[in-house]
């Protein structure tokens, strides 16, 4: 079982998500450089958050073009495992792995503080751990998570429990004042119609150790290992 971790200019949170996998979790773990060509045996992997390439044009519109995304493409499309954390969620939907966009947040305010988010499916490899309907707190940081899709995309996303996460009280409701950023129909999380790719715009990397305030964000990385050890 092998993470990789890429490693895009202007990535932030590219070591948080290394640590976790190799010093929380005990994997095996590797930084991918933006222009390799392989994933040096990475089963999973992560697509961390930060700031790509300045987030020139818009959040993740450079990176699309990075020598790493075509076997990254290439892995998803096999089966591999793949998933993207907030600047990665964004990058995700440019190349194509997951639908709709990332706009600006409704009140155009840079936000960096806890949420609640609900789980809503667990028969994916990223979540297989938690409960369905499980709530917990997570980390957001970002100026750009205001997920968009036209309703036809929408309707099809529910309907193929594609919607993984959605912002949600401490209750588990899913109310306006819960949706930090005005996500459509609340929407913190998606995965791709394999269901081998989730994207997200928390941090649960940052929630995944006690000693951080929480550690429900751990179990996503568990999940992951648990599902690749039965592979």
């Amino acid at each position: 079982m092998k993470f990789g971790v890429v490693l895009l200019p202007g990535s932030n949170c590219d070591h948080d998500a290394l640590h976790v996998a190799k010093d929380v979790l005990g994997a095996d773990a590797e930084p991918l450089w933006h222009k390799d060509t392989d994933l040096k045996g990475a089963d999973c992997v992560i697509v961390p958050g930060g700031f790509a390439y300045g987030d020139y044009l818009r959040a993740g519109a450079l990176a699309k073009f990075a020598p790493i995304m075509e076997p990254i493409r290439r892995h998803a499309d096999a089966g591999g495992l793949v998933l993207g954390i907030c600047n990665g969620f964004q990058v995700l939907t440019e190349v194509g792995l997951l639908p709709g966009a990332l706009m600006r947040n409704q009140h155009l305010r840079f936000l960096g503080r806890d949420v609640h988010i609900r789980v809503e499916e667990t028969d994916t490899p990223f979540t297989s751990l938690y409960e369905r309907g499980q709530v917990f707190r997570v980390p957001i940081a970002h100026g750009e998570g205001n997920y968009y899709a036209d309703d036809e995309t929408l309707d099809a996303l529910e309907r193929n429990r594609q919607v993984i996460f959605s912002y949600s009280d401490e209750e588990g409701r899913l109310t306006s004042d819960a949706n930090p950023n005005g996500s459509a129909r609340n929407i913190a999380g998606i995965c791709n119609r394999a269901r081998n790719v989730v994207g997200l715009m928390p941090h649960p990397e940052r929630c995944s150790e006690s000693l951080l305030g929480g550690a429900s964000g751990l179990l996503m990385f568990k999940s992951i290992a648990a599902s690749l050890a039965r592979v």
